[in-house]
């Protein structure tokens, strides 16, 4: 199961603590391992139409008792039909196995959506249903409106009648027979019309009822045989506890688990890493219990005061160049920010301090009003966006061919999976626009190695949340 690496190891020096696994640049054991899952899966012809659709896998680097380093590799979900093949880990719990309670519920599962399928393609169709029940109202309405419309004219002929002053009582009173009569006929019209409704419902009823019985069905037999899959996922940490899937979301955050859960590669991994928050986050706070993990960068910000330089000051604002690493406003947990430093270095100043703000990794200029009044005026010049902003980033490659200048617009939405990420949805996302710039060529050097990056200005015309990542 342990796979030991092709090339030599033996200067790369390893990490002190295990990774915080939802943050973090991939150690080169990460990356030579990955790299390694990457080309056994090119020799695996059979697979690769399946790959092309998207897969997630995942290594973990381990150290052996004897001191052996070498790695662990999973797959997220199954693959090629199967939770089992040699060259992964195996699933926590093989939801695949043919002779399972849950391949028996979800077969009965599956010939009740047969039945609704067959049910729904029939005559007696609830979107039959609807389509018959409009065109019977449809019929009904435009039967009522013409016997209406005939005794609106009725009325009116009779109206002209009375007008002339001429009818006798035996004509007077035949008028008004005559309206109660047409009253009559339209009250039997809407009866009728009502009793051959009622009649075409009964003959939809008894196929209504039942899909209605197998939705119902389906309903119940879903949510027991998930909550009896969470329940098989019995997930270990290092101290030797066991927990499983219902009871880590129900301690944590008091609400059933997501579809999937347990299935993904990090507690593949972690049971015989970035991971994704949704499914995994609860899950990897419970297994990673007993070792020695590196803290959460995001709970860490960069407080040094020193490193706040300013670059603009008078008396009613100034310029302050935040550096990567500390929030611009003060965090969820009370952490430092730019606001709450300089709120010590200017105790008379009123309001809030931060016009704007800057993600807690970005660097850049920060805007600060030192009163309430400029902090407003300020405010109404992002809100007319008649403050220009510029961001200038590094993009791994060369891509100086391209062309120099031009425009992103792609429509974005919160990644509701992996908060507080976006994600480009077409359907239901809102449009960001970005003019970009090309401004050259620059080299860095990482891990020993060049690397040529682009250096790239960025210009926002939207303010939709990360939209230049």
């Amino acid at each position: 199961m342990i796979h030991y690496f092709k090339n030599d190891i033996s200067e790369i020096e390893l990490p002190q603590q295990f990774t915080y696994p939802f943050r973090y640049t991939p150690h080169a054991l990460s990356r030579m391992a990955a790299e390694e899952v990457r080309n056994y899966l090119q020799t695996r012809q059979e697979w690769q139409e399946e790959l092309q659709q998207g897969k997630m896998f995942g290594v973990l680097v381990v150290r052996t008792t004897e001191k052996a380093i070498g790695y662990l590799a999973a797959f997220s979900g199954n693959l090629a039909g199967s939770n089992h093949h040699s060259f992964f880990v195996p699933p926590v719990y093989d939801l695949l196995n043919p002779d399972g309670y849950f391949k028996e519920e979800e077969e009965q599962i599956s010939l009740i959506n047969q039945e609704l399928k067959e049910i729904e393609a029939s005559a007696y169709s609830s979107k039959a249903y609807l389509k018959k029940m409009e065109a019977l109202h449809q019929e009904e309405q435009a039967a009522i409106e013409k016997q209406k419309q005939l005794m609106k004219e009725a009325q009116q002929r009779r109206n002209e009648l009375r007008a002339t002053g001429t009818l006798t009582e035996e004509e007077l009173a035949a008028l008004i027979k005559e309206s109660q009569t047409e009253k009559t006929r339209l009250k039997r019209i809407k009866n009728a019309w009502k009793d051959y409704i009622d009649y075409q419902k009964k003959q939809f009823n008894p196929w209504l009822d039942r899909i209605k019985e197998l939705r119902e069905e389906r309903k119940q037999r879903s949510a027991a045989l998930q909550q009896w899959i969470f329940e098989q996922f019995r997930m270990l940490n290092a101290h030797g506890e066991e927990k499983n899937l219902y009871t880590i979301f129900d301690e944590l955050l008091e609400q059933l688990p997501p579809a999937g859960a347990g299935e993904c590669a990090a507690p593949k991994l972690l049971q015989y890493y970035p991971a994704c928050k949704h499914k995994c986050e609860p899950i990897l706070g419970f297994m990673l219990q007993g070792l020695d993990v590196e803290p959460n960068p995001l709970l860490t910000p960069n407080t040094d005061a020193s490193q706040l330089e300013t670059i603009y000051e008078d008396e009613y604002l100034l310029v302050v160049n935040k550096p990567a690493g500390m929030l611009s406003v003060p965090g969820k947990n009370g952490q430092a920010s730019v606001q709450s430093l300089l709120r010590k270095r200017y105790p008379e100043a009123r309001g809030q301090l931060t016009v704007h703000r800057l993600d807690m990794d970005t660097s850049g200029l920060l805007l600060i009003a030192k009163n309430e009044e400029t902090n407003a005026l300020l405010q109404e010049q992002f809100e007319k966006r008649q403050v220009k902003k510029r961001y200038i980033a590094l993009l791994d490659g060369d891509i100086t061919s391209h062309n120099k200048e031009g425009y992103i617009r792609l429509p974005l939405r919160p990644d509701y999976d992996n908060s507080p990420l976006q994600l480009v949805d077409f359907q239901h996302g809102k449009n960001a626009v970005t003019r970009y710039e090309i401004l050259g060529l620059q080299t860095l050097t990482i891990e020993g190695k060049e690397h040529h990056c682009t250096r790239i200005a960025y210009y926002p015309e939207s303010g939709r949340t990360h939209q230049l990542r």
